[in-house]
């Protein structure tokens, strides 16, 4: 670690990167974001780190969702609410059927840039730089929004700080009091179809909460149930933007990523010798890493060694993302081989992105009973090779899109044209989040 500096990623080979025509600009812009405060601080990053340590040890769940991209012209205080809410019901359903810490990460406040499949995008035989990302260029299909502008990372910026704002301003101002959470779980379960699947875990929860009122403990004289603690993440593609929130925490005279408490690389960026692992590798931040059915146990034991050489737990989270027809034969050998070789990380889930298909009607979708099959595959594995299942990792939202098929609701392909908003790759809306959560606490309780 003696020769890492923030900017020693410049000199490894490089994917997912846009290409700027104007350097001087996007120097000027760098170095404008260098000057700017940091949008979190080094020793909320430490407090994370030690959660997920916990969870490393087989003592905490990780629960972590949010947009699969945040856009610019979604951003509103409505939208953050709706998240931060639905996140808040999942954690408290998880919580209550595993009898654990559940740690709240969301995909917020940065999750501005997304990896993809080519370089341009064609459409009635006119190609087009790809949508990377609103921190990179527009998702309007023209020649001037498509090309890339240094600008907007100034813009991610504040719209970034706001979100934090308002999240700090929601966790710590009585909108995550554990009695309004279940109110809003009991109101779910009423109107769904299937609400006699779910209410007897909802009636459980609330006579927990009127027992403990009963006995004193109340919103007053006890915090942990008025407030919590929430973090964000996004993936750290763009690392323009995020050497520029790079900084040396003044106490450890350590280098923290100062854009989110975590970040993570994708399955597409991961190389060993390329520049993503080369920057992550600096910084003390937890991180994670996308792990895909292709990974093999020789090549994932040489990148945990690269990520977290002193085998700290809580440096490295594992997010598969590996899909419901290959997880159960993928995953085992994997959890085997770093058990065997005594590497401590958290293992966390991603059933959304080995799901993801074209539907008859021509929008990109992901259907609910696959989703929840991977879950269940994980938990499988997990248990059998008597490893622990860490995490979920969900691309969601709060509002009632219909971009995922399937669920209670039974949203079909016909219905994705009702409201399909996304601008990426498609979410689980607010009441399929809340029925994965009954489903899938039924697993956390038995792990």
């Amino acid at each position: 670690m003696s020769h890492w500096q923030p900017d020693s990623w410049r000199s490894k080979p490089i994917l997912q990167q846009p290409t700027y025509e104007d350097k001087q600009h996007l120097k000027q812009v760098e170095d404008t974001l260098g000057g700017y405060p940091p949008l979190v601080f080094a020793a909320e990053t430490r407090a994370l780190y030690k959660q997920l340590g916990d969870v490393a040890e087989g003592k905490g769940f990780l629960l972590q969702g949010g947009d699969c991209a945040e856009s610019f012209d979604e951003f509103n205080a409505p939208k953050i609410r709706d998240t931060f809410k639905v996140i808040l019901q999942m954690a408290i359903v998880l919580t209550y059927a595993g009898r654990c810490p559940v740690i709240k990460v969301a995909r917020m406040a940065g999750q501005y840039a997304k990896p993809r499949s080519g370089d341009f995008e064609t459409i009635d035989g006119v190609s087009l730089p790809s949508y990377r990302g609103d921190i990179i260029n527009s998702f309007e299909f023209t020649e001037a929004s498509r090309r890339p502008d240094p600008q907007r990372m100034i813009e991610a910026y504040h719209r970034g700080a706001s979100t934090l704002n308002l999240l700090r301003a929601f966790a710590q101002g009585g909108l995550a009091d554990l009695h309004e959470v279940n109110r809003w779980n009991m109101a779910f379960v009423e109107n769904n179809p299937l609400k006699d699947r779910y209410h007897d875990l909802a009636t459980r929860i609330q006579d927990s909460l009127e027992f403990m009122k009963v006995m004193g403990i109340n919103s007053t004289n006890t915090p942990t149930l008025h407030e919590t603690s929430l973090y964000t993440s996004h993936e750290a593609l763009l690392l323009n933007y995020e050497q520029a929130l790079t900084r040396v925490d003044t106490l450890t005279g350590n280098w923290y990523n100062c854009s989110a408490h975590m970040l993570w690389i994708g399955e597409r960026t991961r190389q060993l010798d390329h520049a993503h692992l080369e920057f992550f590798r600096g910084i003390h931040n937890p991180i994670g890493v996308k792990v895909g059915p292709t990974m093999q146990e020789d090549e994932l034991i040489q990148l945990i060694d690269a990520l977290n050489p002193n085998n700290d737990a809580g440096r490295l989270t594992l997010i598969t993302r590996m899909g419901a027809d290959k997880l159960e034969h993928n995953l085992p050998k994997l959890l085997r081989r770093v058990k065997q070789e005594g590497r401590k990380v958290v293992w966390s889930s991603d059933p959304m992105h080995g799901n993801t298909f074209k539907a008859s009607s021509g929008y990109k979708t992901r259907n609910f009973d696959a989703i929840l099959r991977e879950i269940q595959q994980f938990f499988a594995a997990h248990k059998s090779e008597g490893t622990h299942a860490g995490g979920i990792h969900l691309e969601m939202t709060g509002q009632h899109v219909t971009e995922c098929t399937g669920g209670a609701y039974k949203i079909s392909d016909d219905d994705l044209a009702l409201a399909y908003k996304t601008q990426c790759d498609p979410r689980l809306n607010a009441d399929q989040v809340l029925e994965m959560a009954f489903l899938v606490a039924d697993h956390l309780r038995d792990a």
